[in-house]
């Protein structure tokens, strides 16, 4: 089993990210999994391509939800990608 690299996306000023740390933050520690969050302030890179979705979850590098955190849609995704 491969442990997938969980990454959020936030930004300063951002009313939703709190709600998608704590979502992303239970279904991590469910599952037994680490995450990291990232703020695409002062990464030109990152917020030209996620400015309009912030918070953005990204599961081994691939966006897989934003905005409002789909808790059941993101531990099926972690489970398929730890069953790989």
């Amino acid at each position: 089993m491969a442990n997938p690299d969980v990454v959020l996306l936030t930004k300063a000023d951002c009313h939703l990210c709190a709600a998608a740390r704590d979502a992303v933050g239970r279904v991590a520690a469910g599952l037994g999994l680490g995450w990291t969050e990232q703020s695409v302030d002062g990464n030109e890179a990152l917020r030209d391509r996620y400015a309009e979705e912030i918070p953005v979850v990204l599961v081994d590098g691939i966006q897989r939800d934003f905005w409002k955190i789909d808790e059941a849609r993101l531990e099926r995704i972690l489970r398929q990608a730890m069953a790989r």
